[in-house]
């Protein structure tokens, strides 16, 4: 990708094409999410036939909408990728930090799926690129907002953040609830000393 090209356009080529019948959206749909699960419980070697039957679809209907195992680890990825991006703009009227938390624990689920289809995809370096600059230009604005408002600190950077949650996300931990401590530990280290939540 072109350095210079702007996010916008080299985000158009990496979308997720969604059929127009109401009908097909729908097990495509059901399909992503079924292949989401299953990619971050299974990794990337899950079975197609269990995603599908999920879904609530036959095999065919799988291979119709992803001809491969690698359309379907691309898609799910790039789902991901958008869900993060409309989360922040629709987050813009929260208060800061709350806004900050949601999207970041939102990012914790796109980090394990990159994890579980990072290798099957990896090839494709330009479409990675390209969703790196989508989530970064969704999520700085928000960790921004919350440093204008004192209610992070500002000797952290957006790719500080970043990695702090990559951590916990690749870590396997007994429960869930377990992340989710962990998650809330590591953003009071994001917080400004003596801020609350509420601030």
């Amino acid at each position: 990708m072109d350095a210079n090209e702007p996010v916008a356009q080299a985000e158009s080529r990496y979308q997720v094409r969604r059929p127009q019948r109401a009908d097909a959206r729908r097990n495509f749909d059901a399909l992503l999410d079924a292949a989401r699960h299953a990619f971050a419980n299974d990794g990337a070697n899950a079975s197609l036939e269990g995603i599908a039957r999920e879904a609530g679809v036959n095999i065919a209907t799988l291979y119709r909408n992803f001809p491969t195992r690698g359309h379907l680890f691309e898609a799910v990825y790039l789902d991901e990728v958008e869900a993060l991006a409309k989360m922040a703009a629709e987050l813009g009227d929260r208060h800061p930090w709350d806004a900050l938390v949601t999207w970041l624990t939102q990012f914790v689920s796109y980090a394990t799926t990159k994890k579980a289809v990072y290798d099957a995809i990896a090839h494709n370096e330009a479409m990675f690129v390209t969703c790196r600059d989508i989530i970064h230009t969704a999520g700085r604005p928000l960790l921004e907002r919350a440093q204008a408002a004192g209610l992070a600190r500002t000797d952290v950077s957006f790719d500080d953040v970043l990695f702090l949650v990559n951590g916990i996300s690749g870590t396997n931990f007994v429960v869930e609830a377990q992340r989710e401590r962990v998650l809330t530990m590591a953003l009071d280290g994001i917080r400004t000393p003596h801020s609350t939540p509420t601030d």
